[in-house]
């Protein structure tokens, strides 16, 4: 079974920036997709960003332009460089694991989650 551990986040200023970890277990961490997803009091988790095996990569539209996504496979590890940051940013930012080949099924394999504040 996978862990996945996220680090980074905290509280923040408007138009600040926060970069966020996730460090997964296992040797095989270079073969998933792997993605960053958010969810806000009161709201639904959604997608902000995910990465291929490689370096393709997929971007919410509210963080595009914003946000960058990477990962270092030999670290087993994905990031998350959030730029100019808003109050409506605030959330629980989660790390997931997806599949291996890109018309896969993402399954449910998610860190704990680290928190975000965006606040002056």
């Amino acid at each position: 079974q996978v862990q996945l551990v996220e680090s980074g986040g905290g509280l923040v200023q408007p138009g600040g920036s926060l970069r966020l970890s996730c460090q997964a277990s296992g040797s095989d961490f270079s073969r998933y997709f792997m993605g960053w997803y958010r969810q806000a009091p009161g709201k639904q988790r959604e997608m902000v960003a995910t990465i291929s095996r490689g370096t393709t990569t997929n971007y919410a539209d509210f963080v595009k332009g914003r946000f960058t996504i990477s990962r270092d496979n030999a670290r087993n590890s994905v990031f998350l460089q959030m730029n100019s940051l808003k109050p409506e940013d605030t959330a629980v930012y989660y790390c997931r694991r997806g599949p291996s080949v890109s018309w896969g099924t993402w399954g449910e394999y998610w860190g704990q989650g680290t928190q975000v504040t965006v606040a002056s």
